[in-house]
């Protein structure tokens, strides 16, 4: 299988220092309570933050997610942004690291007296985890394309468990990637209530389209953005678009539009921006390349290829 994911071990990262509620322990050491309220009911919030060059890509994003989607939940975090901020280049310092660095920021409720799901029982503070490895994708992820298969698991409405919230409780994110992996695919598509194309199940999605035929500039589509996490990579490529004078949409569209569209690739913060080579089997481009009579790409497509130019530079212009 393919990943967005896929990374070469490093083998340092089995001496890496993790801060845990102020402490920094070795990874072998690292624990928290089978009461804690993470472990028991997925009961937190989480960020994944990239380091390039020493500093933390779009913190000021990950930041305010974070805490709306604790407010949400009405968790008290009991660090204010800039402490969580002064907390991770502590870390990052102990470990030196500066490039190629994946963290995985983790906050929960805290301990609880009980297993029990009301937030009445938990007694004293939330946990906070810091986790940093030396984490680079592989750099096939942002050529060859990835395989997605769209799936029965759909993503809900928010008054069932809003999917905006970027919860430690993510199992219906694993079902949708079980059900991809078993179809033979990297990753899942997943659909909105309607039917209409939502996001994938760790990764937001696009497709480049040629609406009014293949004279005609293109134009990008991912979804309304109702039904899935509210991406950094995502918001951060859209406003790439609209400042390079790409026409980007965010509205409703189904497999159909998929299916047709002549390039397709996905965002995320550990890997930017990769290409999709095909849905449901079905090659990207097909289409275009049936009616121009030539080969369908298997692959990055021109404009997937220059929304990766783009967005290296905005990773390098935002941590200078």
């Amino acid at each position: 299988m393919a990943s967005t994911h896929e990374y070469e071990a490093d083998p340092r990262n089995e001496s890496i220092r993790i801060w845990i509620n102020g402490e920094l322990t070795s990874r072998a050491e690292a624990m928290v309570s089978v009461l804690d309220s993470g472990f028991m009911l997925g009961d937190g919030v989480w960020e994944g933050i990239r380091v390039h060059n020493g500093k933390l890509a779009f913190i000021d994003q990950h930041l305010q997610r974070l805490f709306e989607g604790a407010a949400a939940l009405r968790m008290d975090i009991g660090m204010s942004g800039a402490e969580l901020t002064d907390a991770i280049y502590r870390t990052l310092e102990v470990n030196d690291q500066t490039d190629d660095v994946h963290i995985r920021l983790m906050v929960t409720r805290g301990l609880r007296a009980t297993p029990y799901q009301s937030p009445a029982v938990v007694v004293g503070a939330a946990t906070v985890v810091i986790l940093p490895e030396f984490k680079a994708a592989k750099p096939e992820v942002l050529t060859r394309g990835l395989r997605l298969q769209s799936v029965s698991t759909r993503r809900g409405r928010p008054d069932v468990q809003d999917p905006k919230w970027n919860s430690h409780s993510k199992l219906n994110c694993i079902t949708a990637c079980i059900q991809a992996e078993e179809a033979g695919a990297d990753e899942a598509l997943m659909l909105d209530p309607h039917g209409f194309v939502s996001t994938c199940n760790s990764t937001h999605f696009f497709v480049v389209v040629n609406p009014w035929g293949l004279d005609r500039d293109p134009e990008v589509w991912t979804s309304t953005g109702d039904y899935c996490m509210p991406g950094i990579t995502r918001s951060n490529v859209i406003a790439l678009c609209r400042r390079n004078g790409l026409t980007v949409r965010e509205k409703n569209f189904s497999l159909t539009d998929v299916y047709g569209a002549t390039e397709a690739f996905v965002t995320g913060t550990f890997a930017g921006v990769a290409p999709v080579a095909s849905v449901d089997g079905r090659t990207m481009g097909g289409v275009a390349a049936a009616l121009a009579g030539t080969s369908a790409n298997h692959g990055r497509g021109p404009v997937t290829e220059q929304l990766q130019r783009w967005y290296v530079d905005l990773i390098d212009q935002n941590t200078r």
